[in-house]
């Protein structure tokens, strides 16, 4: 069995890629950053005889050697992503993507790692020029979020062109599902309702997105490890589907059954007008040219999904609902 490191996979798109990788055969060491309370993220209570969880951060680059050891793939999701957060603390994002990501390429050439499969975001895109957006489509640095990881992806391909590295650029589209955080809009609209909440607080509802069901993320991050064609590659993960809040938030009520909530639009939640990404529609056909990868999940199965999994009480105790996260 290959053994894959996974940083970043006490998260919620990396704890589901762990159980994939687990699912599928594969040996996991799983990085969860480190706090004094042993505690584990989304991996608290996972066990499986293939995996092994680490506590570390990927700022620390001789921690990032020690980890790399005996490592055939690495997927590198670990990163700080609340855009709002980085208006507050923008150098902790540099630090954390930007230098946590050379620390992994660093150790990952020098441990001679066989693929290294770096996590990118559409948001690096921002609003739309044309659509749907392929891989050539300018990059524009619209939040200080947005600009660490088009240094850390850059970051990346630099290992790839003076190292040969082999780098896998993956940039997945905006991905939803059980366990992401309140301070997403699709867990924001299910806590809200399942509180029962009439008047729904949100920021901008005109804005569009490319949502995809999380599942189907992870299936096309491992199918590009697979792929050595994608080596030196940016490579999108969409969906090729667009719908804006609106929508979400009309749909989301219509499976919940509660299509007579009414929408507040909450000021706090509004991006600045010139940080704000009005339209993301990823164009998906490299991925699917490279791999034969397409998404499994309609928007409307990924919601029912995500709606079922949020709504049993277990976890829905967890969610503030009242407060927005940042």
């Amino acid at each position: 069995m290959q053994h894959i490191l996974v940083t970043g996979a006490d998260g919620f798109i990396g704890s589901h890629l762990t159980e994939m990788l687990l699912a599928q055969g594969y040996r996991v060491r799983a990085l969860s950053y480190y706090n004094s309370f042993g505690y584990r993220g989304w991996l608290e209570g996972l066990e499986h005889p293939a995996l092994e969880v680490v506590a570390g951060d990927v700022r620390d680059p001789h921690l990032c050697r020690h980890i790399m050891q005996g490592i055939d793939t690495v997927f590198h999701l670990a990163a700080l992503i609340a855009i709002p957060y980085s208006y507050i603390a923008p150098d902790s994002y540099i630090d954390t993507n930007v230098k946590g990501t050379l620390n992994i390429c660093q150790a990952a050439w020098e441990e001679k790692v066989e693929r290294v499969v770096v996590t990118s975001t559409s948001e690096v895109y921002g609003t739309a020029r044309y659509v749907p957006i392929d891989e050539n489509h300018p990059k524009q640095p619209q939040s200080p979020y947005s600009a660490s990881k088009i240094g850390a992806d850059a970051l990346a391909k630099s290992f790839y062109s003076a190292f040969d590295l082999p780098v896998i650029i993956a940039r997945p589209f905006n991905t939803y599902g059980p366990r992401q955080s309140a301070r997403a809009i699709i867990p924001t609209i299910i806590t809200q309702i399942a509180n029962g909440a009439e008047e729904i607080k949100l920021g901008s509802l005109s804005p569009t997105r490319d949502f995809n069901y999380v599942e189907d993320t992870c299936a096309g991050f491992i199918a590009l490890a697979q792929c050595p064609e994608a080596i030196g590659q940016e490579v999108n993960i969409a969906s090729n589907y667009e719908i804006s809040m609106r929508d979400t938030l009309s749909l989301i009520a219509r499976i919940m059954g509660k299509e007579e909530v009414r929408f507040i639009e909450d000021k706090v939640r509004i991006r600045p007008v010139k940080s704000e990404v009005f339209r993301l529609w990823g164009d998906n056909s490299l991925l699917h040219k490279l791999t034969g990868f397409t998404p499994r999940h309609t928007i409307e199965e990924g919601l029912s999904k995500t709606v079922q999994w949020f709504t049993q009480p277990e976890h829905l105790k967890n969610y503030k609902w009242q407060i927005y996260n940042v």
